[in-house]
């Protein structure tokens, strides 16, 4: 029953979808064969040329929601989402490029990760699955799902990402660095370091 409302409580403070494209705007076909060459371009020296990158702190993005790279591409690109690296780059592509992109992505296969502190996976599974109801952070399955799929066009795939990526983006949200998910704002608020490596590390092994 905990489990169940940690699930309720995170699917009823979830935040919208975000579409691939703005109100007004006609959806057009992304060419992932475009896509393809434009990643190679721009994103595979850190990303990998599959997609997934064997740099602990940059994210793997194979198999990743094609709408949801879109909405952080644009977000690089506007300043919603402060990097200077990748405002840079994403800078450079139209939205029609962010499109191909984040459609050739989604169609590579996500190699997976693993955990590696055995002393903190229970920890971290009992957040992932459960949240701390006693704080009221809710579970990260709610959203992410139990085996770290995500939700399509609203909620980001996370499994087998790199722990130190995770950790990292946590710590972002939980600080005020990257505020572009209110809902993430709010839940890593909660959390303090030993949690955030346990969860991060809990997800890398995720499959």
């Amino acid at each position: 029953m905990k489990l169940l409302a940690s699930l309720l409580t995170a699917v009823i403070f979830a935040a919208p979808a975000f579409p691939a494209f703005s109100a007004g705007e006609t959806p057009v076909k992304a060419d992932a064969a475009k896509g393809q060459a434009s990643y190679g371009a721009v994103c595979a020296s850190c990303h990998a040329a599959d997609g997934n990158s064997t740099i602990p702190l940059q994210p793997k993005l194979a198999g990743q929601h094609p709408e949801y790279l879109v909405k952080q591409l644009r977000e690089f690109k506007d300043g919603k989402r402060n990097d200077p690296v990748m405002k840079g780059f994403a800078s450079s592509l139209s939205d029609g490029d962010m499109k191909n992109i984040s459609a050739w992505l989604h169609t590579q296969a996500p190699k997976n990760g693993f955990s590696k502190d055995k002393d903190s996976i229970a920890l971290g599974e009992r957040i992932y699955r459960g949240g701390i109801q006693e704080r009221q952070v809710a579970a990260c399955a709610g959203c992410h799902s139990p085996n770290g799929a995500g939700i399509p066009a609203q909620y980001p795939r996370l499994s087998g990402q790199h722990a130190d990526y995770t950790v990292k983006t946590l710590i972002a949200f939980r600080d005020g660095q990257r505020t572009n998910s209110i809902p993430m704002v709010q839940v890593a608020a909660k959390l303090n370091d030993r949690e955030i490596k346990a969860v991060a590390d809990y997800i890398a092994g995720l499959r």
